[in-house]
């Protein structure tokens, strides 16, 4: 196989693994983080976030050649507000949310505001910015905007995970802690096949013409004891692996152990559980 082709642009590095794929990538990804991302940083300053950000998505999807299926629209009541918890897997993701006849504010890492369209766009669109790894302001953080979102008859996407390192990666109390306090019903979404499409942070491999499967699943309404959040952390795992398109599988031997980055392994995965077990232990 002949080693990817790499393209840097603003800081980012992008790959493709056929030499063909290079003047697309070039001309789409600055479209992606300029032009196109100009034009949803200045809507969002006219407050007009969410149309732009919905038409970024779709242009994105399109230059990426995604292949895009929904299933569970139905369960979608666009007069509501939700917590919307979906798995994670990787950046395109967002692409596929914003798919969804939701107006959504997303919860997001503070260290993606140094990135400089993405940063912007962030900070434009009133996207919640935070640090995982200190778990109490993040909750903070997120209770204090969580009523503005509600008010503004938006929905606030928090990824359970908090990591897109693969369906191992354990389920943490935010998101429910988040509606319970608001009285919100969780919005559960299943989706695989996107960290295919751009592989970073474990590679910069950009693919084109990926398929990317999206469920929507009933809402659930709070309170949400912790035997109910795990049987619905072993639902939506169940749904992403029987899936047609494969998840993302974390294997820490080839993407790394990522120490000082919070994340947890679920205990139904002990061969990933005990060697992340091993390796804490050894470095301390």
């Amino acid at each position: 196989m002949d080693p990817p082709i790499h393209y840097r642009l603003r800081g980012t590095n992008f790959a493709v693994s056929r030499i063909a794929d290079l003047p697309r990538l070039i001309t789409g990804s600055a479209l992606l983080v300029g032009s196109a991302a100009r034009v949803v940083v200045a809507a969002g300053r006219r407050g007009r976030s969410r149309p732009a950000e919905r038409r970024w998505a779709r242009w994105a999807a399109r230059f990426l050649g995604v292949r895009l299926a929904i299933r569970g629209i139905e369960h979608i009541d666009q007069r509501s507000s939700y917590v919307v918890a979906p798995l994670h897997e990787g950046f395109a993701d967002v692409i596929a949310l914003l798919h969804l006849p939701l107006d959504l504010r997303f919860a997001a890492r503070d260290e993606l505001a140094t990135w400089p369209a993405l940063g912007a766009g962030l900070r434009a669109g009133r996207h919640v910015l935070i640090n995982p790894e200190e778990p109490r302001a993040a909750l903070r953080r997120l209770l204090r905007t969580a009523p503005g979102a509600r008010e503004a008859g938006e929905s606030l996407v928090i990824f359970p995970q908090g990591s897109l390192l693969g369906i191992e990666t354990a389920f943490g109390r935010g998101a429910f802690a988040v509606a319970e306090r608001m009285n919100l019903p969780v919005l559960p979404v299943v989706i695989t096949g996107s960290h295919r499409v751009w592989e970073h942070p474990f590679s910069p491999l950009v693919r084109f013409g990926e398929q990317i499967h999206l469920e929507v699943l009933p809402p659930v309404e709070p309170p949400f004891p912790g035997a109910d959040v795990r049987a619905l952390e072993r639902q939506m795992k169940r749904r992403a692996l029987n899936s047609a398109v494969p998840a993302r599988r974390y294997r820490p031997e080839s993407d790394g152990y990522w120490d000082g980055y919070r994340f947890t392994i679920d205990p139904d995965y002990p061969a990933v559980y005990d060697a992340v077990a091993r390796h804490r232990n050894a470095v301390g």
